[in-house]
Parts: structure tokens; sequence; C-alpha cells
């Protein structure tokens, strides 16, 4: 049980939610508990739709969580937002004491504030090396005076994205501090403890692994059943996604497209006008997101989803002759590859890099991701289609993933759920990160883009339903089942008033406290 201790929480967005609930069982245990929103504008915005249940739901209905906020770095790096004054000195001793898992360099390419260079979202502003380095040394100042202001025992969290967590993991693990967050190793429900952001599977998750491989068939029974009732599904895609975008397949009416976008300018309004939020912000200040610009981009977002999703010159239908290799795209920018696969973010340069390695007569399959839709350029899209061995296939040909990965050699991913269900359904893939269920047999770790040709020519059918059921066990071992996505809607509802709080709801907390209580003793 987590009692008598000193816990800070770290929030951002919607991810604050559930936290707020959490906060008061844990001050119900006599814990010292603190509250440290990491995201720039979030603290520093005057109360509006966009921070009202967040930063400001902790500052006026939690009056005994320590807040922290960054309306002094803010103020800060606006200061010397044109000619940033850079303490090069100190930025070399951090890069000297908080560098165990990343350098510097790499810690920034976690945030997409200062990776405009590396996305399509034209709200944020390019940021010079200055202002980024700037920006660096501002978040360790700013977590180094919250870690020794607040002196926590052990600081719990349920996200990975941004640059201060990526400064948090780092002084955490110089300090000794136990930071716990969730890692995702794809199976149902069930989430993971992390002490390091998911850079890579904990040891002992590894040692578990090895434990479980080392059982009988039939002390894996459960978990075997689970595989092969798998592999004889129609449709393999995740219930938490239906209803979501990532399950849409034809594209939203013109009617409901256009109520949707005169909900985001009413949005909008209300945060940049109504509640004065324009006499904030700088010009192209990197910190912050040009909101006028922000609700120009949903209004190309949905004009281009529109395109998309019916019949285009950009997505092809596949050929049912075709020997392919499957390739399914990521969100840019997402922490699924910004912060877990940094040197792997480019994914026009990975496709060009899989196209040279391609046994001959075979073509490699790209896919679009479905929450992607809209936010990648034309240019992109024109750029895939000039390799000729490569084609950017119609995203709702099939209307589930199985298809797609029965169909193909093999799949490639920097670190998505498609390798994972590859190896459930007895197919081999390469990523490029350490994820969790990198364990699999089958699942193979690229290191370099010249491994590729040997990797992907042993591509074919596997018998490795031992290693997936011996990873089923070791997550259930280890892991929970909480429904994020669901906990996270549910807090939200009951905190603007839309629901009243249920003893299931509370259950759910419950098990989310569990959770982080069992991660600290393993």
């Amino acid at each position: 049980m987590i009692k008598n201790k000193r816990v800070l929480l770290l929030c951002k967005e919607s991810f604050s939610f559930p936290l707020a609930f959490i906060s008061k069982d844990l001050l119900n245990l006599e814990n010292n508990v603190g509250v440290f929103f990491i995201n720039p504008e979030e603290s520093y915005q005057n109360k509006s739709l966009y921070n009202e249940n967040t930063f400001y739901h902790f500052k006026e209905n939690l009056k005994d969580v320590k807040l922290f906020g960054l309306q002094d770095l803010c103020r800060e790096f606006n200061d010397n937002f044109s000619n940033p004054i850079i303490n090069m000195s100190k930025l070399s001793e951090i890069e000297q004491e908080y560098t165990h898992f990343k350098n510097l360099n790499l810690q920034a390419t976690s945030s997409q504030l200062l990776t405009r260079h590396y996305h399509t979202r034209d709200y944020f502003s390019f940021s010079t090396y200055e202002q980024s380095i700037k920006f660096i040394e501002l978040g360790y100042s700013k977590v180094l005076d919250v870690i020794d202001e607040f002196k926590p025992d052990v600081i719990l969290d349920i996200d990975d994205a941004e640059l201060l967590r990526t400064i948090m993991v780092e002084v955490a693990f110089k300090k000794s501090i136990p930071y716990i967050t969730f890692d995702y190793p794809r199976f149902e429900n069930y989430i993971i403890p992390t002490f390091n952001l998911g850079l890579k599977y904990e040891n002992y998750f590894f040692e578990k692994h090895k434990y479980f491989l080392k059982q009988s068939q039939e002390n894996l029974k459960v978990e075997y059943d689970y595989i092969l009732n798998f592999r004889n599904k129609t449709t393999i895609m995740p219930d938490k996604f239906k209803g979501t975008i990532t399950s849409q397949y034809k594209p939203n009416s013109i009617l409901s497209t256009l109520k949707y976008l005169v909900v985001k300018f009413f949005y909008f309004w209300n945060v940049l006008i109504k509640n004065r939020n324009y006499k904030l912000f700088k010009k192209n200040n990197i910190l912050y997101s040009n909101l006028i610009k922000h609700f120009l981009f949903y209004v190309r977002l949905e004009i281009k989803k529109q395109i998309l999703l019916r019949k285009n010159k950009y997505f092809v239908t596949p050929d049912k002759d075709d020997t392919y290799v499957y390739m399914p795209l990521h969100l840019i920018p997402e922490s699924t590859t910004f912060v877990k696969a940094p040197f792997y973010i480019d994914e026009l340069h990975i496709i060009s890099q899989v196209s040279k390695s391609l046994p001959i007569g075979c073509f490699l399959y790209v896919k679009e991701h479905q929450s992607m839709l809209g936010e990648r350029s034309f240019e992109f899209y024109n750029k895939v289609k000039q390799f000729p061995n490569v084609k950017l296939v119609e995203i709702n040909y099939y209307d589930d993933p199985k298809p797609w990965i029965e169909n193909a050699l093999g799949v490639i991913t920097i670190a998505g759920t498609a390798a994972y269900e590859a190896a459930l359904l007895g197919k081999q893939s390469v990523l490029f990160s350490d994820v969790p269920f990198s364990l699999i047999k089958g699942i193979n770790r690229a290191y370099s883009y010249e491994e590729l040709p040997k990797l992907i020519s042993n591509f074919g059918d596997i018998n490795n339903i031992k290693s997936c059921a011996a990873y089923l066990a070791t997550v259930k071992s280890i892991g929970s089942q909480i429904n994020l996505k669901h906990l996270m809607v549910e807090s939200e509802a009951i905190l603007i008033g839309k629901k009243k709080k249920s003893d299931e709801f509370q259950n759910q907390i419950d098990e989310l406290l569990k959770f982080f209580e069992k991660a600290l003793i393993q």
C-alpha cells in the first residue's frame, strides 16, 4: 500500500482526469501529494475549456495537493525568445549528469514542440537550435526545482509523451526515485509498469518471460487456447478501438463533419478570444500552438479525410497475386515513435530502406494509419508512390488488420501493434524498438538498416506458439487490466458533472492504484 509517502503525480491534459481521483485516494491514505503539469501552455493559459478540468480543477478543488506548473518557465522563455541566452556550461553539466538513457539531442526529440521538422502540425512553429536547447535548459531547471522542493518518495504517471517526462525519468534515475508509468504489451487491456518510459523492457519482465518459456504446454493451456482462438477469429481489431477513429473506414457525412468543425470553432473561440489567451502568446512562440492555425488545421484535416476515405489517386487497390511485405504507418508525432524509437521517426526514409531490402518480385505494401488520415501531406504520398516496388494501398480495402497480415510474407513496423498481431498469427516481423512484445519469437529487432535484407529474406510462417503463450502469461503475471481510454472518458464525465461517481468507476480507480502499488514491489 502506498501510505505515508510523498507522491508526485505527472499530469498533461486529458491524462490528468483519472489522477484527480487518485490524488484524493492518496490523500486519504495519509500521503503528501504533489501534482506537476508538464505541458507549458496548460498552466500558463488563463482558465478556459482547454484547462478548466485539468490544471484549474486541481488548483480550485484539490487544495491539499501541492500544485506545480510551468508559468515561470514560460515567462522566462518568452523573455529570451528572439535571442535566447544559453548557459552552455550548465547544459554540459546536465549532459554529463542526466543522460543515462539518452543524450540531450535525443531527449529533445521526445517533444512535438521541438520537432516541427519531423511532423506536419503547422500550428507549431519551427524552432531554432538556440530555442530548443534553451527549452531543455529551462526544463531541467524546473524539474530539479520541483524534485528539490517536494522531495518525492515515488513519482506516478500514466503517459510517456513530451520533453519534461523524458527529463524527469533521467533525474529520477540519477536520484534513485522510482518513476512508474504505463507500458503497453498490446494484450487486451493489460498494462505493465515501466521505470524508463518504455525505452526498453524491464529486466524483471525478461526474467519472468524466461520462467514461463520453461513451463509445459499443459501449464500454459489457457494461453495456448487464447492464441488458437485468436488465429481462428475473423477479425482481430481490439474491442477498445471499436467506435474510435482507428476503426473508421468510411467518411463521415458532410453534415456531421460541419457540426464537428462548428464545435471546434467555438472551442477555439472560448480559449483564444473569450478567455483572452491571445494576450499571452508571442508570435511564433514554439511552446504554444497557434490557435487560429490549429482550427484551420482541423478544417484541412476533415477535407482531406473526405478525399482519402473515398477512391482517390493516392491509394491503390491491392493485387491479390502480389507477394508483399506489409508496413502499416504510425501516427506522427506520438510517443510510440518519438520517445521509444527516436532514430526511426522518418517513415519515408524507412520505406526507402525497406524497398531496397526486399527480395526480387516482392512489393512493399504501405498502409496509412487511420488516425493519421488528413494529417500527412499529399506530397508524402506522392514520394512514396515514386518507389517502383512500393504500393500505397487503400486504407479501407479491408476493415480489419488480419487479412493484411495473413496475406503478407511478414510485417515491418517501427514499434506498432502489427508486429504483436503478426506473432500471434504465426507470422514474422521486423521492428525498430525494444517494446515488450519484441521478446516473442519471430519478432526481429533491427538495429541497423543493413540487417534488413537478411531479416526479410527469412520471413515466413513460424512455429512460435510457445513463445507467444509465455509472453501472454508474463503479461498477466506482471500487468493489470485497465482500459485507460474508458477510464479517462468516465473521469472527465464525472469532473464536468455529466455523470455521478459510481462503485464501478471507483473499482477502476482502485485497480489503477493497485497497479502502482504492485509495481513498487516488482
